[in-house]
């Protein structure tokens, strides 16, 4: 038997599977039919509402819209933050649905001419990835007779401890080496651009609260130092977030209000007093909101081993499977819906539809016996969950999404 992750907080001591207080059976007649994945808000804005209380006066939350990009929920998350963070053409077109353009900030690398004129256009914040991206996104700039709004990815000379992608510290497609910013942004500044400041982004997936709080002053250091060799102040620092959400045995969570305090100490710190500052968050505030639900199709015996084969897999939940950047492959949290609380009575292992043994959503996992027809359950799959998976590989439709406890607004 292989220990299996962590059920969130908001789901432990339940019998059977609720989401926003609503049962199985309801959340099976809202979405239609398995698979689905359902999204308790109410999650959502409590984790918003614990940031903010946490966080610093003049440090604004943004969401990062890659983690979830579901149109509900889009619309429902929007209104509690202050920023939306987009990496494509297509999030642009989802982000400008619900927020105005000055509240979005567009990173990545690789943006086509096509995407610098849609977002220029728009009036988005370019987070530019290199030089050679400056001058496309200048020269589109002049194409279309408007200033571009430009911010400088920064790929800084330290990463993020214990983060599961380390995105500083090394050779990297993300961002312009710290020692080259300083010049790139004094010549976005003489050629007439909207500079907008930094976004500066050491890893994601951390939970080490130290080293979040390591990264976050050594960030603050690195931006006060670019500042004063670029000679410019910039409007807003983009700290990033890295925050990461227990999935397997042994993970604990971030202690937010640590880090919160911590930053505050160093802002008051900083020289950038005309600065604000932003952490960009998307796994943390909507992860551990989300569950993914399958039926059970069959049960086998092979080889003294027992498998629950279920009606989704690796093409709806790709991570659960281990195959979205875990390094050794370890149970997520699951377990059987009807019965959430009872104890293990056998070892089994929940695999899904496709001809792939890849496709392993938990393995020889600790669960009460379950028959056809009943349902195993996927906690901690609210981020990089259906949009972060093969959806059509080898044609199965799509899973089904509902939102739980969405605000009238949205």
């Amino acid at each position: 038997m292989k220990p299996i992750g962590p059920i969130p907080l908001e789901f432990r001591g339940q019998s059977a599977l609720e989401v926003g207080g609503v049962p199985l059976a309801g959340l099976i007649e809202c979405a239609g039919a398995t698979p689905f994945f359902a999204y308790d808000f109410g999650i959502v804005a409590a984790r918003v509402a614990r940031l903010r209380a946490a966080l610093p006066a003049g440090a604004d939350l943004h969401y990062a819209i890659k983690a979830n990009p579901f149109a509900p929920l889009l619309a429902a998350i929007a209104p509690l933050v202050d920023g939306l963070d987009i990496a494509s053409s297509g999030e642009l077109e989802r982000a400008l649905e619900v927020k105005p353009a000055a509240a979005i900030s567009f990173a990545g690398p690789g943006k086509t001419d096509a995407e610098l004129e849609a977002a220029i256009g728009a009036g988005v914040t370019l987070n530019l990835e290199s030089e050679g991206e400056a001058d496309r996104a200048l020269a589109a700039g002049a194409r279309l007779g408007i200033t571009p709004r430009l911010a400088v990815r920064v790929n800084p000379d330290f990463e993020l401890r214990g983060s599961g992608m380390k995105m500083g510290g090394r050779a990297s497609p993300f961002g312009v080496d710290a020692a080259r910013v300083p010049a790139l942004v004094k010549r976005l500044i003489e050629a007439g651009a909207d500079w907008r400041g930094f976004h500066i982004f050491a890893g994601s997936q951390s939970l080490d609260t130290a080293a979040i709080v390591e990264t976050q002053a050594a960030t603050l250091v690195l931006a006060a130092r670019l500042v004063d060799e670029a000679g410019a102040s910039p409007p807003l620092v983009n700290l990033g977030g890295g925050f990461g959400i227990p999935y397997v045995a042994g993970d604990t969570p971030v202690d937010v209000e640590a880090v919160g305090a911590a930053l505050g100490e160093r802002v008051a710190e900083s020289p950038l007093s005309g600065t604000r500052f932003a952490i960009e968050l998307g796994r943390w505030l909507v992860g551990e909101a989300g569950v993914y639900v399958a039926r059970i199709v069959d049960r086998k015996e092979s080889q003294g081993e027992t498998f629950l084969v279920v009606d989704g897999g690796l093409n709806h939940m790709l991570a659960a499977t281990g195959n979205f950047g875990m390094v050794v492959r370890r149970n997520y949290p699951v377990a059987i819906a009807e019965r959430i609380s009872a104890p293990a009575e056998e070892t089994v292992t929940v695999v899904g539809p496709l001809c792939t043994p890849l496709d392993r959503l938990s393995d020889q996992a600790g669960l009460p016996h379950a028959e056809v027809g009943e349902h195993v359950v996927i906690f901690a799959a609210g981020a990089y969950g259906a949009s972060a998976s093969p959806s059509a590989f080898l044609g199965h439709a799509p899973a089904r999404e509902v939102l739980i406890g969405a605000p009238a607004h949205a």
